[in-house]
């Protein structure tokens, strides 16, 4: 699916944003049991931030299965971009363009390179992919280095705003850690959705229809409706817990044995 730009605007009065969306999000990561055989520990990572009141970011990383330091590499990811995030909007009310974008994600390469060689390692061995959701006012960021995922409800219809993307071999991907240079993508649409769904590529199979490239909406419809019908906003621990559960499931597991990040997010 090629990701577009549409020219709607919500009405604005002084500049300001008329009914910002109020989001609550579910968020669980949860271990695969190849890792518990191998006696690795989980290498998924998730961060989810309400900035103010018309600024909300989640991002889910996952470390390479190949890289010794893969796990550290994704939680380093997702605490730096975000805080790189946090910060910008505390100083600007607009969205950093591509360059600005670029540069944080040189700037956690070379603390990616600092953190391998005070363990003597080469910053390969941090490698992790990147799914990104950026919701600012009337508009929606994305960013997307690998195969994680992050697809998005329209009038009731799931759709795919990040595609896996596999590198030139099977079972291959790109990493924020690749040379040259990071092989990152981003996407801006307009802010006409009411729920969004990130998730590592341990849910592939289960989340996406690989014939069509959709989302399997009897996935996706279920787990949002307790998200969608929970009372106040913000994080749902209640439902965090209970998706941790589902994560662990021996149903699920049965399916995939990799490790499982999932955020949902709605503002219904």
């Amino acid at each position: 699916m090629t990701p577009f730009l549409l020219s709607i605007q919500p009405f604005q009065r002084g500049g300001q944003l008329l009914d910002s969306p109020r989001w609550r999000w579910a968020a669980a990561s949860r271990i695969g049991t190849s890792h518990l055989r191998a006696g690795t520990r989980k290498q998924d990572a998730y961060s989810v931030v309400q900035i103010n009141s018309h600024t909300f970011c989640a991002v889910v990383s996952d470390g390479a299965g190949s890289a010794s330091y893969g796990g550290q590499g994704a939680s380093l990811l997702c605490r730096n971009l975000m805080a790189d995030f946090r910060a910008w909007f505390e100083h600007h009310d607009v969205l950093p363009d591509d360059e600005v974008i670029l540069c944080w994600v040189d700037q956690l390469r070379d603390q990616l390179s600092d953190a391998a060689a005070r363990r003597g390692v080469t910053r390969r061995q941090f490698a992790a992919t990147l799914v990104m959701l950026v919701v600012f006012k009337n508009c929606v960021l994305t960013l997307q280095v690998g195969d994680s995922a992050l697809v998005a409800r329209k009038d009731g219809i799931w759709e795919a705003l990040c595609w896996p993307e596999n590198g030139e071999f099977a079972s291959t991907t790109y990493f924020v850690t690749d040379d040259p240079e990071v092989r990152l993508r981003t996407f801006h649409f307009d802010l006409e959705y009411d729920a969004f769904a990130l998730f590592s590529d341990g849910l592939e199979t289960v989340a996406l229809e690989q014939a069509t490239q959709q989302p399997f909406a009897r996935f996706f419809d279920p787990m949002i409706k307790p998200v969608d019908q929970a009372r106040g906003d913000g994080r749902l621990v209640e439902l965090s817990g209970l998706l941790a559960r589902y994560l662990d499931s021996p149903a699920l597991c049965d399916r995939t044995d990799d490790d499982k990040t999932l955020i949902l997010i709605s503002s219904q």
